[in-house]
């Protein structure tokens, strides 16, 4: 199962080593790591990805991330609300004869064109990790030089679904 953790830390040297060698130690698979400055600028936040199967071992894992020296706050977002965004960098080869196809194909994405060559158009995509993995899908036909994803960063949102909360009807 893919889990959302995030790790607000104070800004340190050695601290992401840390964090990562503790997972490292757990056996967790790291799928998608992303690390910033907050609000506050002596603090960063980390946003995982992770695979975990034993949901006991990422119970463990979270509580001895929250023993870290240096850490502050420790979340799974998994099963909350949440924003969630990538960035992806995408080199497709685009010769002038099919770059009208091409260009109406991906309108939809509403991905921007960072740079243009004769044969090659680079795209830069925002969004959903499941738009990006649709996006990628859609140009692969006409040829991928390179292609680089920013990872995950994500936060929960203000309000919260509740599970036992009455629907109600919009008018």
């Amino acid at each position: 199962m893919r889990r959302i953790i995030t790790v607000t830390v104070i800004n340190q040297s050695g601290v992401l080593n840390r964090v990562t060698g503790l997972m490292m130690k757990r056996q967790f698979n790291i799928e998608s790591i992303t690390v910033g400055h907050t609000e506050q600028p002596t603090h960063s936040k980390m946003t995982f990805v992770v695979h975990v199967e034993d949901s006991q071992k990422l119970e463990q894992l979270l509580k001895q991330l929250q023993k870290q020296i240096d850490v502050l706050k420790v979340h799974d977002l998994t099963d909350q609300s949440i924003v969630i965004r990538e960035l992806a960098l995408v080199k497709v080869m685009a010769p002038a004869s099919k770059r009208l196809e091409l260009n109406a194909l991906i309108e939809p994405f509403r991905v921007q064109t960072i740079d243009a060559g004769k044969q090659i158009v680079t795209y830069q995509i925002t969004g959903h990790p499941d738009k990006i993995d649709a996006f990628v899908e859609l140009v692969k036909p006409y040829g991928i030089k390179e292609l680089t994803r920013t990872g995950v960063t994500a936060f929960t949102r203000e309000h919260q679904k509740s599970e036992n909360a009455p629907l109600k009807r919009i008018n």
